[in-house]
């Protein structure tokens, strides 16, 4: 089984762009894609957690979908479209949607409410949404913190090739690195599986790891790139040192509630995202300023 989408390195998970009223901003994906291929992120993993994809309506994350795929084009960056929902007609009809505007790949969260409670029930309700967007590759997308779906990923895969053609791995974000080694090594290598904890990449990337999606890939690409070239070079110390710059930066983000703080941060690079939806609370200003401090302290944007 290939390396399907041909992803390696950094894929960021925008924010979706609303205006200060919290009313979808359609015109701001664009500088969101040029951004992102300034920077050489690779790809986009739209509409998932940090897009806030749960708290848009199905026509939203449609028109956002679409408005992506012109963008992910014009700037030659992939495109991964999450279409999980808590009700599997909707994940089916958005999937079915991304096939039709060309996105490279999509993937799907575990329903967060009433959740499947055996691998062959999540296998079974991830079935019917990959079908509806074959021959794009499907990826399951494993965060169990937010969706409450507690599963072995290594046995999902096993179970899910069987069942679901179009199956290429995970977007793995969770902090259980034996579980993601044992999935990164199932039969060969043979599924991709992209790290989703951007705050322990380095630890990722001594067992395997070959593509990343995260939130702070966003605004902070240059310091995950320097993470990689030292991996790459052998030079663990630095590596070290840059990760621990990583972690900081994260906590910080989580001192202010994550998600809102890291949205804001993107005014910091020259592309204004507005706030976050209910309900979600947005950061002060002042927070905002703080922020932003820090994240040249960190020497994350250079």
């Amino acid at each position: 089984m290939p390396f399907a989408t041909n992803l390696t390195g950094l894929i960021a998970a925008p924010f979706t762009p609303f205006d200060e009223s919290g009313r979808l901003r359609l015109a701001g994906v664009e500088p969101i894609a040029a951004h992102l291929a300034a920077n050489r992120v690779a790809g986009a993993f739209v509409a998932g957690t940090t897009g806030e994809g749960l708290s848009m309506s199905v026509d939203e994350r449609r028109e956002l979908a679409t408005a992506w795929s012109e963008a992910a084009r014009n700037h030659r960056v992939k495109l991964i479209v999450h279409v999980g929902a808590a009700a599997q007609c909707d994940a089916v009809a958005l999937a079915a949607h991304a096939c039709e505007i060309g996105a490279d790949a999509v993937a799907a969260m575990g329903p967060p409410y009433f959740r499947p409670t055996t691998v062959d029930d999540l296998v079974g309700f991830c079935e019917p949404i990959a079908a509806a967007c074959g021959p794009l590759p499907f990826y399951y997308y494993h965060i169990p913190d937010w969706t409450g779906v507690r599963l072995p990923m290594d046995q999902f895969l096993a179970r899910g090739r069987e069942r679901i053609a179009n199956l290429r791995g995970l977007k793995f974000t969770h902090n259980d690195l034996a579980m993601f080694q044992l999935c990164t090594r199932l039969d060969g290598g043979a599924f991709d599986i992209f790290f989703g904890s951007d705050e322990i990449m380095l630890a990722a990337l001594a067992l395997g790891a070959r593509g990343f999606v995260g939130s702070t890939y966003n605004f902070a690409a240059p310091l995950y790139h320097r993470i990689l070239a030292a991996f790459d070079a052998g030079d663990w110390p630095t590596a070290r040192a840059l990760q621990e710059k990583s972690v900081r930066l994260v906590n910080e983000l989580c001192a202010r509630r994550f998600l809102p703080a890291a949205k804001r941060l993107m005014a910091v690079v020259g592309v204004d995202c507005g706030p976050v939806r209910p309900p979600l609370a947005d950061i002060s200003v002042a927070d905002r300023g703080a922020l932003a401090r820090q994240l040249h302290e960190f020497e994350a944007i250079t």
